[in-house]
């Protein structure tokens, strides 16, 4: 279900391509057909032709990329998507220009990419208004994960079942995926109707990929001795090339970010006393200590009575700091530390010794989060926010393992997006 969902999507936005290529064809150049229309008596319909098919080729990518980028997690028409597919198309439209040198109209270019991303956020929003839902029946007797599911956006749990009772009726699936549990051993009876169900070609899924897709979390009660997150990691080819990619990424933004971390320094320096960098122990990969670096938010001494969690509220902020705190731009120094290696651009959020040596001790598998290079955002920070107990430590922990799992390019790319969606807005978690 999934799958047709994204292709229907996908299908849906390149018609869009195609019609707003035909409609930007006859505002500007009098015909919708691209091989008819003519320019001041010449026809050029076979100059305008390739044009077009280098937009729909583009298109085809932007929307391939888009894609992958929702990795495990479960597909939904989002607005900053429309934006970032018509923004692909255009800049690999403009690639294929600079390289191949065809025909090409800056206007009818425009002008198509303004009316496709119209279409695009209609039919967004007529989708939005009915969400993409799978309906499904779960056996399983772990009521936590059942009510993680019940919160997904796209998780229609229509019954559940124990796995040691007997197996529901056939009619009343009526369409559903059933969703198994394999982790507790199954009545002859419940064994038997999932056996047959899925030799009937019926969708019959595990409880563990049918979670992780409908939350974007990993659910630790399902983790046995913690092979389930080394072995994906020593076989993730991407570990390999990730850094090679941070110190690209830092040093073609060095610019930017140099210049916006000398304007907050004056502000730091000016707010409040002390020094704008904060500088902070933290545990990096494998748990070695290293020392982070971040514009200073808070009042000086503000742990003269211990280490303390960080809030979203804290009283403790200053009015710089809060600011800083809301986009998320008091990170700006941490960008030093991935250069240096301490850090990568995506990861789990490094935790301070203190805490780390206590929830190792009372959280299990806290210290796989350390099986990779920390990052200055992660899928913990875009999904949830702050932590200020081991409550929700544990909470958080859920998508951190998820990330360590699945750590791809693609999983990276949907993070920096929100991230950045989260700087330029203010909003989202932090």
């Amino acid at each position: 279900m999934r799958r047709r969902f994204l292709l229907s999507v996908t299908i849906t936005d390149l018609s869009g391509l195609v019609l707003s290529f035909a409609a930007a064809n006859w505002l500007l150049l009098g015909s919708p057909y691209p091989w008819s229309v003519q320019l001041r008596g010449l026809a050029i319909g076979e100059s305008v032709v390739p044009f077009g098919w280098i937009l729909l080729g583009s298109g085809i990518a932007a929307s391939l990329v888009s894609a992958r980028t929702w990795v495990r997690s479960s597909p939904r028409p989002s607005y900053g998507r429309a934006f970032g597919i018509v923004a692909m198309t255009g800049s690999f439209a403009a690639i294929v220009i600079a390289l191949v040198r065809p025909f090409y109209s800056n206007s009818l270019l425009g002008t198509t990419l303004a009316i496709w991303l119209g279409l695009a956020i209609t039919h967004r929003a007529l989708r939005r208004r009915r969400p993409w839902s799978e309906a499904m029946i779960v056996i399983t007797e772990e009521k936590q994960l059942i009510d993680d599911l019940r919160n997904g956006a796209h998780a229609d749990v229509v019954a559940v079942y124990d796995p040691s009772g007997e197996p529901p009726d056939a009619g009343a699936l009526d369409g559903a995926t059933l969703v198994v549990d394999l982790r507790p051993v199954l009545s002859d009876t419940m064994a038997q109707f999932v056996s047959s169900w899925d030799l009937a070609g019926l969708p019959v899924r595990s409880l563990v990929p049918t979670y992780e897709e409908h939350t974007g979390r990993m659910p630790i009660v399902h983790l046995a001795e913690g092979w389930e997150l080394t072995a994906p990691v020593s076989r993730n080819d991407y570990a390999n090339v990730k850094r090679a990619l941070d110190v690209f990424l830092v040093t073609i933004t060095a610019p930017l970010w140099l210049s916006l971390g000398a304007v907050l320094w004056a502000a730091v320096r000016l707010d409040s006393r002390g020094a704008a960098i904060y500088r902070q122990a933290r545990v990096g990969k494998g748990g070695k200590l290293f020392v982070l670096y971040k514009f200073r938010t808070m009042i000086e001494d503000a742990e003269r009575d211990g280490p303390q969690f960080a809030t979203a509220d804290d009283s403790r902020l200053t009015r710089t700091g809060r600011w800083l705190r809301r986009f998320r731009i008091d990170e700006v120094p941490q960008l030093w530390n991935v250069a240096k290696g301490d850090l990568s651009l995506v990861g789990p959020r490094p935790e301070r010794p203190v805490f780390t040596a206590q929830f190792e001790r009372t959280i299990p598998f806290y210290r796989y989060r350390h099986l990779v290079r920390p990052g200055v955002t992660g899928w913990a920070q875009v999904n949830y926010g702050y932590a200020d107990g081991e409550a929700s430590t544990v909470d958080k922990l859920t998508y951190d393992l998820f990330y360590v799992k699945h750590m791809s390019p693609w999983l990276d790319a949907q993070i920096l997006g929100k991230s950045v969606w989260t700087v330029l807005s203010g909003f989202g978690a932090q």
